[in-house]
């Protein structure tokens, strides 16, 4: 049985809980996430994983990293993007998997 936690948070962690929400309720934001849940990219890689133009991955990059979801390393003059820490990876999959469930459930005969 699971234990109920009760959450009292401050009036700014629900604005930064906020903004962490709606940097993943952009679909291109969600879809350069997913490709870095497998390894770390550049930004042309990511743009060729995903159908995107560079420049337009560069500026969700740059939302991504404002919100603490993505990281960077440079190497030379190649700039590597991964996920931040695991909890990117966290709540990457229990989102997923919480959407999978409603999804299944709404698929369900009357």
């Amino acid at each position: 049985m699971s234990e109920k936690i009760r959450l009292e948070p401050s009036e700014t962690l629900i604005q930064s809980v906020s903004q962490l929400y709606k940097a993943l309720g952009d679909p291109t934001r969600l879809k350069i996430l997913t490709a870095l849940t497998v390894s770390e990219l550049n930004v042309g890689a990511i743009s060729e994983k995903i159908g995107l133009e560079q420049s337009a991955v560069s500026h969700q990059l740059r939302v991504l990293r404002t919100n603490h979801l993505v990281k960077s390393r440079k190497e030379g003059k190649t700039v590597y993007y991964s996920l931040d820490d695991d909890h990117v990876m966290a709540i990457l999959a229990d989102t997923f998997e919480h959407v999978s469930h409603a999804v299944e459930d709404c698929q369900e005969p009357s």
